[in-house]
């Protein structure tokens, strides 16, 4: 069986890691290459940096923050936010960016996801999905949760996996900072709909949610920042707590 994995998320504005609610109410959480080092150190299984304003910003990732990170841990190393094309997907690898994650330019030019996997191979390609419930259903938004689409996030996601996409980096916007637990149904239905694994992320608040949405909602890994970000728990808790659960997990 596979080990499920443990991800601490860097959202990045301002070169400050920051955290906030439903996508809104950001605070600062620490500067992002100590907090990064703290995690390498916990032996998180992967890190995620996302440069939360680039898209809506117009402009490109902070690609020295990304170095400059990239030089001080050992784990894998996937970052996203600003990302247009296949240069600046290059650009990040050649950074010391082990994946790159795509959401924005992926739903306005979905080819991107093909051109990008055939090039540089689908494991290093992830794209994110920000969902949020929508009359029965939930609806995609871009621009770091600025905007709505009209995709749907279950047909979005089959749509990326066969489009070449490695994995799937699902965010629920409903439940995202509110500690309340993952997006059980949300996540189980992509879960079912797609063939790749997918990473949950969205309202993590205690050692049961990880469990529930790695094991009921069958998600390949679970993404956390504020619970990790403030202490409550470390990486390596989370990890222990879920061994004793049975969880595969890589300690």
């Amino acid at each position: 069986m596979l080990t499920k994995r443990i991800i601490p998320c860097l959202d990045i504005k301002e070169n400050r890691v920051v955290k906030g609610v439903k996508f809104v109410g950001l605070r600062d959480a620490g500067d992002p290459v100590e907090v990064a080092r703290i995690y390498d150190r916990q032996q998180a299984d992967e890190l995620v940096f996302l440069d939360i304003t680039a898209s809506f910003e117009n402009r490109k990732t902070l690609i020295n923050l990304v170095e400059e990170i990239a030089k001080n841990i050992f784990m894998p190393f996937t970052v996203g936010g600003g990302i247009r094309d296949l240069s600046d997907i290059r650009d990040l690898l050649n950074a010391g960016a082990d994946k790159i994650s795509i959401n924005t330019t992926a739903v306005k030019y979905p080819d991107l996801i093909n051109d990008a996997s055939g090039k540089f191979g689908s494991q290093c390609i992830v794209v994110a999905i920000d969902a949020k419930k929508q009359d029965g259903s939930w609806q995609v938004y871009i621009n770091g949760g600025r905007t709505p689409t009209d995709l749907d996030a279950l047909e979005w996601a089959k749509k990326v996996a066969d489009l070449g996409g490695g994995e799937i980096l699902l965010t629920s916007m409903d439940y995202d900072g509110t500690k309340d637990g993952y997006d059980l149904l949300l996540t189980k239905a992509i879960v079912e709909a797609v063939n790749i694994p997918v990473i949950a992320s969205g309202g993590a608040g205690k050692l049961e949610h990880f469990y529930d949405v790695l094991t009921k909602a069958g998600a390949s890994a679970s993404l956390a920042a504020s619970i990790f970000h403030y202490q409550e728990y470390s990486v390596r808790q989370v990890k222990e707590y879920l061994r004793e659960k049975g969880v595969p997990v890589r300690l």
